[in-house]
């Protein structure tokens, strides 16, 4: 089962860096990451630096679209 695991949590990781490189979804990498935290720690420490970095673009992208917004 752990083989298992971790073969897809690659396949999801390489898919969501390809996504982060060209249009995609972040989601994909996010979840190959959580499938590869389970049984490897350094997994983990990556995960958390990809939420943070997740949540500060959003926030950036939420402030840029309020002034945007407020212009007009």
């Amino acid at each position: 089962m752990r083989k298992l695991r971790v073969f897809i949590a690659i396949i999801l990781i390489t898919i969501g860096i390809i996504g982060f490189i060209l249009p995609g979804s972040m989601f994909i990498l996010l979840g190959g990451l959580m499938l590869m935290s389970i049984d490897y720690p350094p997994a983990r420490h990556w995960l958390r630096k990809v939420q943070r970095a997740s949540g500060r673009g959003a926030r950036k992208l939420d402030q840029a679209l309020l002034n945007r917004k407020m212009r007009n």
